[in-house]
């Protein structure tokens, strides 16, 4: 593969070598990481910046159908819009399950999307590991706006912040009762949340849940990184394409806010130490995965079944061995 050509493709824009870019960044072969890891740096200094925006939500509340609504407006104003989506993975293939890319048949058609559905594999709260990676490739291919999707809602949107400019949180019209279903971290993630499917019969009740989440985020501590108003809460309806406009103007308002502070670019800075110290702590769970130290742990961990030896007292004694200190020393 000739890292070079592959890199002067994706700056030209080519979704094929777009494509193949990303491909070689999931692999989890020795040989195409260190070919992704050059590739990468080849692109770090193309300059080219995308706003980034984290996109969860509870399953069935319409996602797909959001995105795919929201992206057809975007490229419609003649922005290129990419959408990596991370599909829960099956156990039994490591492929995708749900398959977004087939629920977003308009937008996949669209000459100005790009939409990449990813396997979460076994990482955390289903976001892939080299999504971050994705979204750099992405904007070295001159996409304006990147939409990082993620199943469910728990522990993933710590990761997916840590990836995105804005977080916003889909919802679905309920009772109040259902605010108390919402953890309060990921409240406090969230730069807007955004009540989906108010139309029809439940435009009311959405109308109702919005006021109760708007209420609920004014309680909240504020935080530094948000103008006055926000975080915020707002509803649309991605089936009737309503709000969606005065939501990207939201989110357009708070991107500009944070620019002239400072504080996209302090997030952008923060995030890459973030991720770099990810690296580290992945390349140290790597090498206990590989010999001699697989087969030191295997055998500790047989003297810990039959009580020979505290865990407390194998881990530290295989850490010495393997790294030269004691740990706490």
């Amino acid at each position: 593969m000739d890292i070079g050509d592959l890199a002067e493709r994706i700056l030209k824009g080519e979704r094929r070598a777009l494509a193949r870019a990303i491909t070689l960044v999931e692999s989890g072969r020795a040989d195409h990481r260190a070919a992704a890891r050059e590739l990468l740096e080849k692109l770090r200094g193309a300059g080219r910046e995308a706003l980034r925006i984290g996109l969860s939500g509870t399953p069935g509340v319409g996602k797909s159908t959001f995105i795919e609504a929201f992206g057809m407006m975007l490229t419609a104003q003649g922005l290129k819009v990419a959408v990596l989506a991370v599909d829960p993975s099956s156990a039994r293939s490591g492929g995708s399950i749900l398959g977004d890319k087939t629920r977003m048949e308009r937008l996949s058609r669209d000459p100005n999307a790009f939409i990449r559905p990813s396997p979460a594999q076994s990482h955390l709260g289903g976001v892939a590991r080299r999504t971050r990676e994705a979204i750099g490739l992405c904007e070295a291919a001159g996409f304006d706006v990147i939409l990082i999707e993620t199943v469910g809602v728990g522990q993933s949107e710590t990761v997916v912040a840590e990836m995105s400019d804005l977080f916003l949180l889909l919802l679905a019209p309920a009772g109040g009762d259902e605010l108390q279903g919402v953890k309060r971290g990921i409240m406090e993630t969230a730069d807007i949340i955004l009540i989906n499917k108010a139309d029809g019969d439940l435009k009311a009740t959405a109308t109702r849940t919005c006021a109760d989440y708007a209420g609920a985020l004014r309680l909240l501590r504020k935080r530094p990184q948000d103008p006055q108003g926000f975080p915020k809460a707002l509803t649309v309806s991605a089936l009737e394409e309503e709000g969606l406009q005065k939501a990207w103007e939201e989110m357009q308002a708070l991107t500009e806010w944070r620019r002239e502070t400072g504080h996209f670019a302090a997030r952008r800075a923060g995030q890459a130490r973030f991720w770099f110290e990810s690296e580290v702590r992945e390349g140290l769970l790597a090498r206990l995965r590989r010999e001699p130290v697989k087969g030191a742990m295997t055998a500790l961990a047989h003297q810990v079944e039959e009580g020979g030896i505290s865990a407390a007292a194998a881990a530290d004694e295989l850490l010495e061995t393997y790294l030269g200190e004691t740990p706490g020393a």
